[in-house]
């Protein structure tokens, strides 16, 4: 069926502290495949980004079949995704001054940008906060919900996400149908307190280079195949594509400003609060076996920077829970060859909220999608 593609601005009162107070328009790009007779029956599902690559980057790549929104959208379904500030295509408050960029990162500044000298950040403290990303995945909530006519929101979130759809879930379960999770980032002993005062002191960037990202995919890369040729350049082009400052920057392939975020309240405490997860929100929890940044092992002695997948399964007290790792996939598995797989296993989620007609589990899928459950 046809798919309508349209780029929103939604506005937004800023809570992040570098313009805290300010109107902002929130970027949003919809890909709307609901028919015309079906707009009753509308379903909603907004997608988010995580730590360093735009949302346009990693759900709606023009290339081939990787645009995971696209295939939802042919599905039927009305997909939105968002960048929050610091980010793709919403604004990036402190972030287009590169004095701003970590010093430690500053040296990658070559040749230099006109007018920068390393130094001292101008702006000395960290960007956005788990309050700050929340309210604004709210405002987004809000406007799909008022302006769809739909009860609930469908959430999908890669990696750092979780730190902001899980809570937010748990806080809003009125509005949250169900809580699809790839590769997430989640540390069951960390802090549960915001640091107080806010914003903390340090930097609002750090900068990440084309190479950064190709070796930290190839340290993945364990199976014949796992990646098709040619992919670096593919979403390293997406990622610059989405900062127009950025890709100005450094070398002549650009490098990409990272936002720095402070985050608390998703841990094993914040997972099992009153059996939102896993009840009135269904959970479903997909990895790479492969995916080395969502399993610390050796297990890091900072609460913070221990993280696991399983355990993020056994805190969701819920019943309503299924976690599936993939054969063959890495972090970056919406750049890889199981990217079809997920999309297929989002779908059929969507659409039954099971997995292999099971609502409870843990399961392994192969390359050819074959799911069986986990020894």
């Amino acid at each position: 069926m046809p798919v309508t593609v349209t780029d929103h601005a939604i506005r937004h009162k800023s809570t992040v502290p570098a313009n805290e107070g300010q109107m902002v328009d929130l970027f949003v790009r919809e890909r709307d495949g609901t028919s015309l007779g079906h707009l009753t029956e509308r379903k909603a599902v907004l997608m988010l980004h995580g730590r360093s690559v735009p949302v346009l980057a990693g759900f709606d790549l023009q290339y081939k079949t990787y645009s995971w929104a696209d295939a939802l959208a042919k599905a039927g379904y009305d997909v939105f995704m968002m960048d929050l500030q610091g980010s793709g295509l919403s604004p990036r408050p402190k972030m287009d001054d590169p004095r701003n960029a970590s010093p430690g990162n500053q040296a990658l500044l070559t040749p230099r940008p006109p007018g920068f000298t390393p130094g001292p950040v101008k702006y000395d403290r960290q960007l956005n906060n788990s309050n700050s990303d929340q309210a604004e995945l709210h405002t987004v909530v809000k406007w799909i919900r008022e302006k769809r006519h739909v009860e609930k929101v469908a959430f999908i979130g890669w990696s750092a996400a979780a730190f902001t759809m899980g809570p937010y879930a748990v806080k809003n379960p009125g509005t949250v149908e169900s809580l699809f999770l790839l590769a997430p980032i989640f540390p069951p002993d960390g802090t549960s307190t915001p640091p107080n005062p806010l914003p903390l002191p340090g930097f609002p960037m750090f900068l990440g280079t084309r190479w950064g990202v190709e070796s930290g995919w190839n340290a993945e890369l364990r199976c014949e195949g796992q990646r098709e040729p040619g992919m670096v350049e593919r979403a390293w082009a997406a990622i610059m594509d989405n900062d127009p400052v950025g890709r100005t920057w450094g070398p002549p392939e650009g490098l990409n400003r990272i936002r720095n975020f402070v985050r608390w309240g998703w841990n094993k405490t914040t997972a099992a609060q009153g059996g939102v997860l896993g009840g009135s929100v269904p959970v479903l929890i997909v990895y790479g076996e492969h995916d080395r940044q969502v399993n610390t092992s050796p297990p890091s002695s900072d609460p913070e920077l221990n993280f696991s997948v399983p355990a993020l399964y056994n805190a969701v007290t819920g019943s309503h829970k299924l976690m599936v790792k993939l054969a063959c996939a890495g972090h970056s598995v919406v750049w890889e060859t199981q990217h079809k797989n997920v999309h297929n296993l989002s779908k059929h989620w969507l659409k039954h909220l099971k997995v292999d007609g099971k609502t409870q589990g843990v399961f392994d899928m192969n390359t050819n999608g074959d799911l069986s459950p986990a020894p």
